[in-house]
């Protein structure tokens, strides 16, 4: 069971993850936000932008880590705590393995390609070499709410 401290904490930077997917929904993309924090301190941000960048990989995780990876100088992030407000899919749980993440914490569970539980998890199997500790359902009805009404208003 987490402690307080750790969910206050954890509930203000899904805050700013879910300040992000707006970011991202108000350029027609699907609402996905994240945030790379380590120490109290954000080291990257990033939302949801394959559409916009024409970029197949420009998935939320993935522009947090890429910001970060440029900050630090360096493409490990060892002792970070990546925040998200979707569970993420293969490739960006494989890019967290790869980057050496600590700790992976998401709002809403994917249940159609989520690689951190759902579907599988890529974050926590033994067979790679890096495991993620992993912290699912942070304000998940908030993180959820904005996906359904967004996929709702495009329906």
């Amino acid at each position: 069971m987490m402690d307080r401290m750790t969910q206050a904490q954890d509930e203000k930077w899904m805050q700013e993850a879910l300040l992000l997917a707006r970011q991202a929904e108000a350029a027609g993309e699907v609402p996905v936000g994240a945030v790379l924090v380590k120490d109290g301190l954000l080291l990257g941000s990033g939302w949801n932008q394959p559409i916009g960048a024409h970029d197949p990989t420009a998935h939320a995780e993935v522009m947090a880590l890429r910001a970060a990876a440029q900050a630090l100088g360096n493409y490990r992030v060892t002792g970070t705590t990546l925040y998200v407000t979707l569970e993420p899919c293969a490739m960006c749980a494989g890019a967290m393995v790869h980057a050496r993440v600590a700790r992976l914490v998401y709002g809403a569970a994917d249940p159609k390609t989520g690689a951190a539980g759902s579907v599988f998890d890529l974050t926590r199997t033994d067979k790679l070499n890096h495991r993620l500790e992993v912290e699912g359902g942070v304000l998940a009805e908030e993180c959820g709410g904005l996906l359904k009404d967004f996929f709702a208003k495009r329906r």
